[in-house]
């Protein structure tokens, strides 16, 4: 039986800048990083439409991969700890390559066993200081 499973990644996103100097300022390597002008790599069992698709904006992503979870802050701390001490860094390079950031939390509900989701003071002190959004996404997956 499936359960429900949680994953939590930060992102700085813009048109263009150089992830090389983020990631060496930051002094972490991201999860994730991609230009704009990418191709999109599309795993072989997601069908569509056999047009190339491309990205639209570069992105530099640290995150964790999805983990059974009934508590999505589990997710999201180990993501404020990693940067909590990086505040002021991520301001700089918001400002210095006019790029936003958001914290991502994405959840799959498996058998309709939604897990807690509360955003402790913590984390919302954490996404004020670095001017993020939040993101949340919901999928629902099998029910029997």
């Amino acid at each position: 039986m499936e359960k429900t499973k949680v994953k939590a990644y930060f992102s700085l996103f813009g048109d263009d800048f150089p992830l090389d100097v983020v990631t060496e300022q930051l002094g972490i390597k991201p999860t994730m990083a991609y230009r704009k002008g990418d191709v999109i790599k599309r795993k072989s069992s997601i069908k569509h439409d056999g047009r190339v698709h491309y990205r639209k904006e570069t992105a530099w992503d640290l995150g964790m991969d999805y983990e059974e979870s009934l508590d999505v802050d589990d997710q999201l701390s180990k993501i404020i700890n990693v940067l909590s001490d990086k505040r002021e860094v991520i301001v700089e390079i918001q400002n210095r390559f006019c790029v936003e950031c958001k914290l991502f939390i994405v959840i799959i509900v498996e058998e309709g066993l939604t897990p807690v989701l509360f955003l402790n003071k913590r984390a919302i002190d954490f996404a004020h200081a670095i001017h993020a959004e939040i993101d949340i996404d919901l999928y629902a997956g099998s029910y029997k």
